[in-house]
């Protein structure tokens, strides 16, 4: 009796075929979730801030209030919190994007003065070359794009406020609901938690430290006589969220506009205050206060902030480590998809054989 054979090829030609649809799958998400960023980056932000102040909120309960009182409480907190980064921002913002065309203007002339002086040295340095590839002009208008499109942000407040609200009131039910509707709902959950404390845990330490650290800019500029230094203290408190470049980000302003405000001295200072408050605070405090690390390895944290900022906007740069954190524990919680998990997480050890070890062992 003569079976049928398969083509050798057959299997190479499945797992070819299941790829294909895989990133072709891939790529229409992520057009639909760019394509819907004005709808789906407020709803992410309300989702993480009600990530945050859940622990609040359940605390408050734990301790006899009622539910509804918590979550007023809650809110009254969260938007005593709004109105002072809006009162902080706003002022701050508007002036500095009025004056951004002086700004651009004085830092051209400075452009132009160096290129002189450069040349006078016998370095001849094309000036529409600089202006092409290493205007400073750009770099105050990215940072005026950047205030603009979280200001912007503001204004969907009242959206993100009601979207909080009826996810704090969802969350007590949603256990209940996924275990009628999901058969592994107990590890589905555990998971979940288990994301949750990873991002509530990432987020408190990254607040604190990113609160010490506009603060710390913000007395700096202050000192140093910077004009607007509380806009620049907010920008470097939100950019701190930004892993890896976020503090280089947030440092670029304050240069420039020391730089044409009171020389190259004060912008020295300035850009020595910035390393030496991103240095105490990011390679001392935070590590030691962080403790467990985050479970992603370096090149993916820089190319999640990359990714996120160019699908969802540069609002959702402050959020990509945590969106990356779920994303990893989501692929984490499935067989097929582990070693996805495995190749965005940090260094790992591999396992030792039990006959190399009993070998060494016994060598030793």
């Amino acid at each position: 009796m003569t079976g049928v054979t398969v083509p050798a090829d057959d299997t190479g030609r499945d797992i070819g075929g299941r790829l294909l649809v895989s990133l072709a799958a891939f790529v229409i998400i992520v057009a639909g979730m760019k394509a819907a960023s004005p709808l789906l980056v407020p709803f992410l932000l309300a989702l993480f801030i009600a990530i945050i102040i859940a622990p609040v909120f359940n605390w408050l309960q734990r301790r006899g209030l009622p539910a509804g009182i918590a979550l007023l409480a809650v809110i009254i907190a969260l938007v005593m919190v709004v109105m002072l980064f809006g009162a902080l921002l706003g002022n701050s913002m508007d002036e500095f994007l009025r004056a951004l065309p002086a700004y651009q203007a004085r830092l051209q002339e400075t452009t132009t003065g160096l290129i002189r002086w450069l040349g006078e040295k016998g370095l001849e340095i094309s000036n529409d070359t600089v202006r092409q590839y290493l205007d400073p002009g750009k770099a105050m208008k990215l940072v005026s794009n950047m205030l603009s499109s979280m200001g912007g942000l503001l204004t969907n407040g009242f959206l993100i406020l009601i979207t909080v609200i009826f996810l704090l009131l969802e969350a007590s039910s949603f256990p209940d609901k996924w275990r009628m509707a999901s058969r592994n709902a107990e590890s589905t959950l555990a998971n979940f938690r288990a994301a949750a404390c990873n991002i509530n845990h990432y987020m408190g330490i990254k607040t604190l430290t990113s609160l010490a650290t506009g603060v710390a800019v913000a007395g700096w500029l202050f000192l140093l006589g910077i004009d607007y230094p509380v806009l620049w203290g907010t920008l470097a408190f939100l950019l701190n969220f930004v892993p890896n470049i976020g503090s280089i980000i947030a440092a670029v302003p304050a240069v420039l506009l020391a730089l044409v405000q009171a020389g190259v001295m004060q912008a020295l200072l300035v850009m020595a205050g910035y390393a030496v408050v991103n240095i105490v605070i990011g390679t001392f405090a935070e590590p030691r206060f962080m403790g467990r690390g985050l479970g992603l390895s370096t090149l993916v944290v820089f190319l999640s902030l990359v990714f996120w900022g160019w699908v969802l906007g540069p609002v959702c740069m402050l959020l990509s480590v945590p969106l990356t954190i779920t994303v990893k524990i989501a692929l984490d919680s499935h067989t097929g998809t582990r070693w996805m998990a495995v190749m965005l997480g940090p260094r790992v050890t591999p396992p030792v054989d039990a006959g190399e070890q009993a070998a060494h062992e016994s060598a030793a």
